[in-house]
């Protein structure tokens, strides 16, 4: 059981991998849990076999777990509501919520990526359909696959809001799934965002079969750039060094699991960008979020030599080879930068 006897009503939007683990970790916890997909049909499916086959194989979603298909249903019923839905479709998938009174209903936003063309953040998208919201971000080092099987996982959950952070807190923690505050909800976002395009360039190095002393400098350096844009953006520098910083890097760039390491992979190998995204059920959110990072970096004038070489690898055919020769070859410099 969590850290709360207290009994509440937990919707999750998004029936992908994340969103069916977070609804586990919510009935875990003793909660009457809804879990809200798109597709009427492949809701259907979870129904029958009580298992989300595309996403999450393998682990059984227990009978308590209420699902469904109907939008107005999955947000009445919640008191706290989970949104796990890819960037790219938030904005869509949340365009109904506009006409709900929310009351004192709380949102989780849960995606990492950044909405192309405006530069938003998920939580961003959110408040443009809702601006009175209650909102609070929750991130980290946390793939679906783990956090489904009770591997122990710790999340931070983020907002100027404490007392909303520390509600959340209570609801979801548990001694397998450990939650930290902080009420730099920005800091928290930009990190789980921008970690995924340093992942792809992690997965090139592995494509190309490079060795640890390679991507342990990516990562080093991708942190130094992810924290320089995110400071410049008004997050604060010691959020980088955290779990939606450090954390989460280290784990999307080694992990098995890690969908944008293996998007970084295949192209390592020599696969053209179109042929993985189209093989893959997933969706990979560095991809997107390497485009709009890429614009990022010009509109605040930051440096980001790695972002930039996976933007040219992604959209402009460069091949990896040279990206990295490219990186190895730049000017002489200092390894702090002052600010």
């Amino acid at each position: 059981m969590g850290m709360t006897n207290n009994k509440h009503k937990i919707t999750i939007l998004g029936d992908g991998g994340w969103g069916t683990a977070l609804a586990l970790v919510a009935q875990r916890n003793g909660h009457d849990t809804m879990l809200w997909g798109t597709f009427p049909e492949y809701v259907k499916v979870l129904e029958e076999k009580r298992e989300n086959v595309k996403f999450l194989p393998g682990v059984p979603i227990p009978k308590e777990i209420r699902l469904t298909s109907k939008f107005d249903e999955a947000v009445s019923f919640g008191e706290c509501i989970l949104i796990a839905i890819p960037t790219k479709f938030v904005r869509n998938a949340l365009f109904q919520l506009k006409k709900h009174d929310l009351g004192s209903k709380i949102l989780v936003s849960v995606s990492k990526g950044i909405e192309n063309k405006t530069l938003l953040m998920p939580s961003q998208i959110i408040r443009s359909q809702k601006p009175s919201a209650s909102l609070v971000i929750l991130s980290g080092p946390s793939h679906a696959e783990e956090v489904a099987r009770g591997v122990p996982t710790c999340v931070v959950v983020a907002s100027r809001d404490i007392d909303k952070v520390k509600t959340v807190q209570n609801m979801l923690m548990d001694e397998r799934f450990r939650i930290y505050r902080s009420s730099d909800a920005l800091g928290v976002e930009i990190g789980g965002a921008l970690k995924n395009v340093i992942a792809i360039a992690g997965g090139i190095c592995d494509g190309l079969n490079l060795g640890d002393n390679t991507k342990s400098a990516l990562l080093a350096r991708g942190l130094s750039e992810i924290s320089r844009l995110g400071v410049k953006m008004g997050a604060r520098r010691e959020t980088f060094y955290g779990l939606s910083g450090v954390g989460d890097l280290i784990t999307t760039c080694f992990s098995k699991f890690g969908r944008n390491r293996y998007v970084g992979e295949e192209i390592g190998r020599g696969k053209k960008m179109k042929e993985i995204i189209d093989s893959m059920e997933m969706v990979a959110e560095g991809v997107e979020t390497a485009r709009a990072a890429y614009d990022l970096s010009k509109k605040y004038e930051v440096e980001m030599p790695i972002t930039e070489e996976v933007y040219r690898v992604l959209y402009e055919d460069k091949p990896a080879v040279r990206a990295l020769e490219n990186l190895m070859m730049r000017e002489a410099k200092d390894e702090i930068e002052l600010y």
